[in-house]
C-alpha cells in the first residue's frame, strides 16, 4: 500500500515472528529489508541509513539522466536549416532502430554529438555509450583497448582485462574516425559487427557481444574502398544507413541560434547573467567562414563569455582576432587628380588584401580560400606567387625577400613597394 502512493519510498519491515517465507515474501513484495525482533538500536540505525543512501543515489541517477536527455535530445542540435533539418529527420527515424550507421562530415561539425543523439534517443539509451578514437593510436594498443586480452597474452598482461567492445553491451560502440583503422582491426571489427563476437588477445574462447555499432569518418570511405585502403564489406557493413553532417558555411542560417545556445550554455556553467552579442559582433561570427565548424564557434562563443563576464554585451573587440577581420571593410574612394593614379596599383593592393583575408579565415587551407573566393585553386596559387605572397604562412617568399633587401639600405624600394609591403 506504501509503494502504491509512493513508488520511491524505501520500506523496512520489523517483526517478532520471522520466517524465512515471510522474509521472502516481504523481499518480493518490494521491502528494502528485513529486520527481526529483539534487534539492537545500532542495527535499525545501519539499515535506515543504508535505505536514505538508496534514494539519494536514485534521485542522483534519476536528475543525470534527465541532464542528459536534455543535451542529447533532438533539441541538443540546434537550428533549422534545411541541411540540418535533414540531419534531424534521418536521426529521428534510425535511432530507435539497431542499424548501423555511418555519420560522414569534416572535423567539428558535431559528428559524436549526432552518435549520443542517437543512442539516447534509442531503447538503449540505459545501457553503456563507449566512444573509440581509432586515429592516432598505434595499432596493438587500440588492438587491446578494443578487444581486451587474457591474463599471459602477453609478457605485461598479468591480469585479465575487459576491452571497450565488452564494455559496450547492451549498448553503442562508436568508432571515431573509422577510416584510419588498419587492414587487420578492419577484418576484426568486421566480425563484431556482421557475428556479434570477439575473440580477446591470447584467447580460443569466444565472447558475444550485443552492440549497436555507429562509425564517424571524414574521408570519403568509398573513395578509400576504390584505392584499395579500406574493406568493401565493412564499409557496406557500416554504411547501412547513412548521415552526412553539413558545413557551417552551408548553414548559415543556424549561427544566431547555436550562439544563443552556447551563450546560455556558458553563462550557467560560469555563474554568470547571460549577455548578449551586439549587432557588430553577430554580423563578423555571421561573415566569417568556419574552417573548424561548430566546434570552433563554441570554443568562440565560450571564450566570449568569459572576456565579457559582469558586461551586459559581446562586443565585437571580444572575438578573436580573425573574425574582427572578416568583418567586410569598403574599398576607399580614390580622388584621380591631375598627377592621376596606378589602377594596376591599387587593384592589385585590394586583391591582395582579399587572398590574406581568405587565406586567414581558411586556415591557409588553399583549397578551401579559393572556394571562398568563388575561384579555382590554381587561379589562387598563380595570383599568391604574382603578389609574392607566401605559399606557407610561415613561408618564405618574395614579400620576405623585400623586406630583407629594404633593410639592408635605404634606396632599395620604391615609395610604392614599401606601402604596399607594409
Amino acid at each position: 500500500e506504501v509503494h502504491r502512493h509512493h513508488p520511491d519510498m524505501p520500506v523496512i519491515m520489523i517483526t517478532g515472528y520471522a520466517s524465512v517465507e515471510t522474509a521472502i515474501k516481504a523481499m518480493k513484495m518490494g521491502a528494502f529489508d528485513y529486520v527481526v525482533k529483539p534487534f539492537r538500536m545500532e542495527e535499525v540505525e545501519l539499515v535506515v541509513g543504508k535505505a536514505l543512501e538508496r534514494s539519494r543515489l536514485k534521485r542522483e541517477n534519476l536528475l543525470l539522466k534527465r541532464q542528459i536527455e536534455s543535451q542529447y535530445g533532438m533539441g541538443a542540435l540546434a537550428g533549422s536549416s534545411p541541411a540540418l533539418k535533414k540531419v534531424l529527420s534521418v536521426i529521428e527515424q534510425v535511432a530507435a532502430t539497431r542499424s548501423t550507421v555511418l555519420i560522414g562530415g569534416a572535423v567539428g561539425t558535431g559528428k559524436e554529438l549526432v552518435a549520443r543523439t542517437l543512442h539516447f534517443n534509442s531503447d538503449r539509451k540505459d545501457q553503456p555509450f563507449v566512444s573509440v578514437a581509432c586515429g592516432g593510436i598505434p595499432e596493438g594498443l587500440l588492438e587491446d583497448d578494443l578487444f581486451a586480452h587474457v591474463r599471459g597474452a602477453f609478457p605485461d598482461a598479468a591480469a585479465d582485462r575487459q576491452g571497450r567492445i565488452e564494455m559496450a553491451a547492451g549498448g553503442t560502440l562508436f568508432l571515431d574516425d573509422v577510416d584510419s583503422l588498419s587492414p587487420g582491426l578492419q577484418a576484426k571489427i568486421l566480425r563484431v559487427v556482421v557475428d556479434r563476437e570477439v575473440f580477446p588477445l591470447g584467447s580460443r574462447e569466444k565472447v558475444g557481444v550485443d552492440v549497436r555499432v555507429i562509425a564517424a569518418t571524414r574521408q570519403d570511405l568509398k573513395a578509400l574502398v576504390d584505392a584499395g585502403k579500406f574493406r568493401e564489406d565493412l564499409y557496406y557493413r557500416l554504411n547501412v544507413i547513412a548521415i552526412h553532417l553539413p558545413e557551417m558555411r552551408e548553414r548559415g542560417e543556424d549561427i544566431p541560434v547555436l550562439i544563443n545556445h552556447f551563450v546560455h550554455k556558458y553563462s550557467r556553467e560560469m555563474g554568470t547573467q547571460a549577455s548578449r552579442f551586439t549587432a557588430e559582433a553577430l554580423k563578423a561570427m555571421g561573415e566569417f567562414s568556419w574552417p573548424g565548424n561548430v566546434r570552433q564557434l563554441e570554443n568562440v562563443v565560450e571564450r566570449a563569455v568569459a572576456l565579457s563576464r559582469g558586461r551586459d554585451e559581446i562586443t565585437l573587440e571580444d572575438l578573436p582576432r580573425e573574425i574582427q577581420e572578416a568583418v567586410a571593410t569598403p574599398m576607399p574612394l580614390i580622388r584621380v587628380g591631375d598627377e592621376g593614379v596606378s589602377l594596376d596599383a591599387i587593384m592589385a593592393e585590394y586583391e591582395e588584401k582579399m587572398l590574406l583575408q581568405a587565406l586567414d579565415n581558411a586556415g591557409w587551407v588553399k583549397t578551401r580560400a579559393a572556394e571562398l573566393l568563388k575561384i579555382k585553386r590554381t587561379t589562387l596559387i598563380e595570383k599568391m606567387k604574382r603578389l609574392g605572397i607566401p605559399l606557407k604562412k610561415n613561408g618564405h617568399g618574395r614579400v620576405g625577400e623585400e623586406l630583407h633587401s629594404a633593410a639592408e639600405g635605404p634606396g632599395a624600394l620604391t615609395l610604392n613597394d614599401k606601402a604596399r609591403i607594409a
